[in-house]
């Protein structure tokens, strides 16, 4: 037994030991530490006991728990998950096998394990490979560290772990704090996709940056600190040399008081004489609505961007925030940033990939006609204003709904030629791959489509989503009835039964629950709004309308149960009112659970129920305004969703029987129930009609606009009523679509204006990106 230089008393391993150790010292781990230089990081056993507290606290560790070894335990990572379950009581099932082996979860399963942790590759395994699908319904949570995992796949497994009853953490740490610095809560995973979380119990983070800038180097404190670095032998004998850990990682505080990694201290390059930040140039880019990554080669800065159209703007602005001359910097358009297989950033790619670009000839370039991933990204950017979207995303997943599905559907009739019945599921990348096989990602490649499929797409007689086909229908003949061109009624109930349709395709989506909640709400909204400033406006102007027909409430008034004016916006008030009963609905959580888990059979015991409801008050022929009514109208609404969840023959069948037994008898008039019954088996039986490719602008326009073209048509057609009925429906469709365009450019012009808003908040000035060298 001898004394260390600072007077600690160090303990002999063993006779003759060739090493002294300080008597803290209870594990040394391997690390390249944050300038990148080899060494041995140097833990104590208060180090691995206070984080593996940390860790079991808050993910609530039992003794009933069990994990299994997917990581190494010479992994800092591994090594915690291992420490944490035995502190806590819980168990370990000890396996070499990797989670692509089929025997890896027959072993999960018999052994009920309840946690799955992995690094970012390994999720990108579980989800290329289905295994996603095979994870025992014992777990309870899925932890992930070890790197960056891109914001859209945390969004999707947050999503997973909605569907499926489990918990999904992403964690922080470096091998210096023994693990874990920092999670985002399980219930936060969806929306704080992209931040790193919140500190672990005792643990504490702050930004050490310049007076009034917001992002500086990451510092974190707490007792799982490391004692310090060893860089010899003779390392091993001192005692605590760190009290702090500066991570060399750049970040922020966001508003929700959550901390974000932005990049990386020593990403500083030279470029045109100039010392450049690589990360800063990024940060500005995208502060200017440009997401790129930063690379450089030589004297030249490489700028990638997902974005083709946003190429040139991004060169010229970088360029111009640097200083340096355009030709200085070259940029690249690129499908996805590449990752390592810990999930960071993989910049050496990005330099290759631009490489291989350079090589091309410029008359390489592929059929200009091909349709890329990239191509129907943008257009869901264009039409579901979500500038975040990205190629894994699909329509349904992005908020589309059935009034953005119409055009979604037309123009990608436009480009793909015939859509497959799931496509608002379908990532963008995978509806493209369906139809442009073997186009290399990145786009440039060939159109590798057969003669067919290009035939198809050019055809004279392409396909049209039929939902698309039944509004357009469905509104003509609405203003054309009560213009009096013709006598066909039923159009408004069709109509009904389509929007429940197209709620149980978008709204209902197989998206967590809250999210669900909010798109009922948004699609209320964009249906009550316009509707209500629209009558309101017609009420001060005119008289004609009562507060409650302004505010959609004549529902919940006492009437005389005769028809009258006031009920003319009776559709959109059943609408309102039934999205809006579901946003309640569903924000019980065990409702939610159970469609999720049985939607076909959740569908029809709606179904029946609302017929029951309706028969109980009316029989079985409603009178009057009764056929108007939010609550006896239910059952059309609710037939369209038993219509959207039928994906089988057996089933089709069956609501092919439901919805003539839902119908016949209701008005009393077979003419108007045979409109509904018609329209719906079309619906059920041939999603997608072909027509001529005139009609095609015809149906989107008509379909696009029939909201308002059912809110203007009362107060166009009644003056041409008497004598000139055609041209009274015809004005009447104008009307409603130049308000169509009217409201969507308004909508744009209050977008943008709230974008330049944003856009003038203070941003890093130029400096911080560039320092003299």
């Amino acid at each position: 037994m001898t004394t260390s230089k600072s007077g600690a008393v160090l303990h002999e391993i063993r006779v003759g030991s060739a090493h002294e150790f300080d008597p803290e010292l209870a594990l040394l781990v391997s690390t390249s530490g944050s300038t990148g230089s080899p060494k041995l990081v140097r833990l104590s056993r208060e180090n691995l006991a206070s984080n593996a507290v940390a860790i079991a606290e808050y993910l609530r560790l039992t003794p009933s728990d069990r994990a299994a070894t997917t990581l190494p335990m010479h992994y800092c990572y591994g090594l915690s998950v291992i420490n944490s379950h035995l502190l806590s009581g819980a168990s370990v099932v000890l396996t070499s096998r990797s989670v692509t082996e089929p025997a890896f979860w027959e072993e999960a399963l018999s052994n009920q394990i309840t946690s799955f942790a992995g690094v970012p590759y390994t999720f990108e395994l579980l989800e290329k490979g289905g295994f996603t699908e095979r994870m025992p319904a014992s777990i309870r949570y899925l932890t992930q560290a070890g790197g960056r995992l891109a914001p859209e796949a945390v969004r999707r497994f947050a999503r997973l772990g909605e569907r499926r009853g489990f918990e999904f953490f992403v964690m922080y740490g470096q091998t210096e704090a023994t693990a874990r610095m920092a999670y985002v809560p399980a219930e936060l995973a969806e929306q704080a996709a992209g931040a790193i979380g919140r500190p672990i119990h005792a643990g504490r983070l702050r930004i050490d940056a310049e007076p009034g800038a917001e992002i500086g180097e990451l510092v974190y404190e707490g007792p799982n600190v490391m004692l310090g670095y060893a860089e010899s032998p003779a390392d091993f004998a001192l005692g605590r040399t760190v009290h702090e850990l500066r991570t060399g990682d750049l970040a922020r505080q966001r508003a929700d008081g959550l901390f974000e990694v932005v990049g990386r201290m020593n990403r500083f390059v030279k470029v045109y004489g100039l010392r450049v930040d690589l990360d800063a140039v990024q940060r500005l880019l995208a502060e200017e609505g440009i997401e790129t990554r930063t690379a450089s080669a030589g004297e030249c800065l490489l700028v990638f961007v997902r974005v083709e159209r946003q190429v040139q703007e991004a060169r010229t602005r970088a360029a111009a925030l640097l200083g340096i001359p355009v030709h200085a910097v070259r940029a690249y358009p690129i499908s996805e940033f590449p990752c390592t297989s810990s999930g960071k950033p993989d910049f050496g790619a990005l330099v290759r990939y631009a490489g291989l670009l350079d090589e091309r000839s410029a008359t390489a370039d592929g059929d200009d006609d091909a349709v890329t991933a990239e191509t129907i990204r943008d257009l869901y950017i264009e039409l579901l204003g979500n500038p975040d979207a990205s190629v894994d995303d699909s329509f349904a997943g992005l908020g589309g709904d059935s009034l953005s599905y119409v055009e979604a559907s037309l123009r990608l009739e436009d480009l793909l030629g015939r859509l497959p019945s799931d496509w608002p599921s379908r990532p963008a990348s995978r509806l493209a791959a369906s139809h442009t096989p073997g186009a290399a990602a990145g786009g440039g490649a060939p159109d590798a489509r057969g003669p067919e499929q290009r035939t198809a797409r050019r055809s004279f007689v392409p396909r049209v989503e039929t939902p698309a086909v039944l509004r357009a229908v469905a509104i003509v003949l609405i203003v054309a009835t009560h213009a009096d061109l013709i006598a066909v009624k039923g159009g408004a109930h069709l109509l009904l039964a389509v929007a429940g349709y197209n709620l149980a395709r978008f709204q209902l989506a197989d998206v967590p629950g809250a999210t669900r909640v909010r798109r009922l709400l948004r699609s209320a909204a964009q249906i009550a709004i316009p509707a209500v400033l629209w009558i309101g406006a017609v009420a001060v102007i005119s008289g004609k309308y009562s507060w409650t027909t302004v505010l959609l409430l004549n529902n919940l008034v006492p009437g005389d149960g005769r028809w009258n004016e006031q009920w003319q916006f009776w559709f959109l008030e059943a609408a309102v009112w039934a999205m809006l009963g579901l946003a309640c609905l569903f924000a019980v959580r065990p409702i939610d659970r159970l469609e999720r888990r049985h939607p076909w059979a959740f569908a029809v015991a709606l179904l029946v129920l609302t017929l029951a409801v309706r028969l109980a008050l009316t029989g079985i022929e409603a009178q009057r305004v009764d056929r108007y009514t939010a609550l006896l109208v239910f059952w059309c609404l609710v037939l369209g969703w038993v219509v959207a969840r039928a994906t089988s023959t057996g089933k089709r069948i069956a609501v092919s029987v439901m919805v003539v037994v839902a119908t016949v008898g209701f008005f009393g008039e077979p003419l108007r129930e045979a409109v509904i019954v018609v329209g719906l088996l079309v619906l059920i039986w041939a999603p997608q009609l072909r027509m001529p490719r005139p009609l095609v602008p015809m149906v989107r326009l008509l379909a696009g606009a029939s909201l308002f073209i059912y809110l203007t048509h009362w107060v166009v057609y009644p003056a041409w009523e008497q004598s000139a009925p055609w041209l009274g429906t015809a004005l009447s469709l104008l009307v409603g679509i130049a308000a169509w365009y009217g409201y969507r450019f308004a909508e744009s012009a209050v977008g943008t204006a709230r974008a330049r808003r944003q856009r003038a908040t203070p941003a890093p000035s130029v400096p911080d990106a560039v320092a003299a060298g």
